[in-house]
Parts: structure tokens; sequence; C-alpha cells
């Protein structure tokens, strides 16, 4: 049975909103939150939230071939602790190749020697201004004298067999959306 698609309705799918009026409501130093008065396509107003975080990174790092480096920190949003990769926010005028360096040492101790872009994505298509940033980090090296991530963060760091990772992916017990992008595109690329 075919669907009956109206024609001025899919005409308008594509036809960008127009800003009338913006007004803050709250800012810190990890987001924003204003609300904006939008005309749709039709021509009727709505009132529209949107909360600014920018732009993140995350890095899934392998030891070697075989092995993958996890974090784990309890996350207050979620009320628990998953197994997940170094993810971070980035800095401004930080380049992504530079936040994705500086978030693996922060979190894991280790610096790559070898840093690969794979791919970048809306965290959040509707009211969550982010685009996430995704890298794999090979040629790892310690880095002495690391006293693990900042002052808001606690975590544990844990080798991890690679098809290990993609497991917890596919059974949901990883549930960070960076981690499951990361790990699943890396696990479709042929070596």
């Amino acid at each position: 049975m075919a669907i009956k698609k109206e024609p001025e309705r899919n005409n308008q799918a594509t036809t960008p909103w127009r800003t009338r009026s913006s007004r803050l409501v709250h800012r810190n130093p990890w987001l924003s939150l204003r609300e904006d008065i939008v005309e749709m396509p039709s021509g009727d107003t709505t009132n529209y939230g949107v909360v600014t975080l920018g732009n993140c990174v995350g890095v899934l790092p392998f030891l070697d071939g075989d092995t993958v480096l996890l974090i784990r920190q309890y996350r207050y949003v979620a009320g628990m602790a998953r197994w997940e990769m170094p993810t971070g926010g980035v800095h401004s005028e930080e380049r992504f190749e530079d936040a994705a360096q500086r978030e693996l040492l922060e979190e894991t101790g280790y610096r790559a020697g070898h840093l690969s872009y794979i791919s970048s994505f809306h965290t959040s298509k509707s009211v969550v201004d982010e685009t996430a940033h995704l890298f794999v980090a090979r040629q790892l090296s310690t880095v002495g004298g690391w006293a693990g991530g900042d002052s808001t963060e606690f975590i544990e760091v844990r080798p991890t067999p690679w098809q290990s990772v993609v497991e917890m992916v596919r059974s949901g017990e990883i549930t960070d959306a960076m981690t499951i992008i990361a790990a699943l595109q890396v696990a479709s690329r042929p070596d």
C-alpha cells in the first residue's frame, strides 16, 4: 500500500525555519540554553528551546591490534557508571585532534603516536546543538606523572579485548553513543 503524501508539506520539509527572536535563558562554562521564536514554513510561529554544547571529541584508543582502553566513571545524569571510550569537550580555538589527544591523556594517561579521524555526527538532531568528532588512537605511549582526569572526573581505566568491546556494544552493555558509533564504524572497516 502506497503512502499518500501531501505535496505542500513535502516541499516544506527542507525549507529553513526563520529565527524571529532569541533569548538567553542560562549559561555556564559547559552549555547555554536559549529560547527562540521561530517561523516555520507554514508561516506559523513556535517557541523552540536550544541547548548549545558545541563540539566534543571521542577517542577509541588501541593499545595494540587486539586491545582497547576503556574507561568507566559515574555519569550523574544517567545515574550509573558504564564502560566507554575517552570523550570530552573541545576548548575554544582548540583543534579537534588536539582535543582528542588532551582527553586521551587526561582520562587514561596515554598519548597517541597516530590519531585517525573516523567521523563526525550530531549527538541530537532536535534540541541539542552539539557535534561529536570521533578518532582512533594507535601507537599509544604512557606519559609519566599522570594523576587521572580533571577535578570532576574519577576514572577507572581497563584494557579490554577489541572483540569484547564489539560484543559490549552489540549487547547493550556499552550505551554511550560516541563509543557505539566509533566501535561499529571501526568494526565495519576492512583492516
